[in-house]
């Protein structure tokens, strides 16, 4: 683990992967923006977390091979997720790949980003997560397929053609409205919907919600 424990009030970023090249590369990329800590695998995240306290994003290496026993790829993004709840985690993958961008967000993460994009790539994706949003590589996202939410995005959406207002969602999500009002915007454009009603009827036309 590298990174002093000191708090601040600064906005802080976890970052976990395997190689220490990525994880420098990942703290230089967003230095002076955010504190950054730094993990090589699941075990030292949960010992940086509980060493010192909550993080506003988390980046996280999505490799699917398990490294000394430990929990790897969507795995290790669920069991972030348990463990800090409040953390948007940001998926790192070696390539941009669809069905591993699908994978990650079911997984909880609220961005996906891949090791061969734009620096400014990974940048956006930090930005948007560390602020309740949510990011999806274009690389990934596809043009003639299926469009790709995080989990968040469709539970938002499932509850909104339930005929819920904005409150009742965050009331039933346990969020904040304007949190919901974050989830909904970006899932507008995510779909290129006019509205709300437009974004509902593209979701349950290409299979996303019921």
């Amino acid at each position: 683990m590298k990174g002093s424990p000191e708090l601040s009030d600064d906005r802080r970023c976890l970052v976990v992967d395997g190689h220490a090249v990525t994880r420098i590369g990942v703290r230089e990329l967003l230095d002076p923006d955010f504190k950054v800590e730094e993990a090589a695998d699941l075990r030292e995240a949960m010992e940086t977390h509980t060493a010192t306290g909550r993080f506003d994003v988390a980046v996280v290496e999505l490799d699917p091979r398990p490294a000394n026993g430990q929990a790897a790829g969507a795995a290790m993004i669920k069991a972030l997720h348990r463990a800090m709840p409040s953390t948007g985690i940001v998926a790192l993958a070696r390539r941009p790949e669809r069905h591993a961008a699908s994978e990650a967000l079911d997984a909880g993460a609220s961005g996906y980003v891949a090791k061969t994009s734009p620096p400014e790539a990974i940048r956006n994706a930090v930005e948007a997560v560390a602020a309740s949003g949510s990011f999806v590589d274009p690389a990934a996202a596809g043009t003639n397929s299926k469009p790709v939410l995080t989990k968040r995005q469709r539970e938002t959406l499932q509850l909104l053609a339930d005929g819920h207002s904005t409150e009742e969602v965050a009331q039933r999500l346990h969020l904040s409205g304007e949190t919901i009002r974050t989830h909904t915007k970006a899932t507008l454009q995510r779909l290129e919907a006019r509205d709300r009603a437009h974004a509902v009827a593209i979701a349950m036309r290409t299979g996303l919600i019921e």
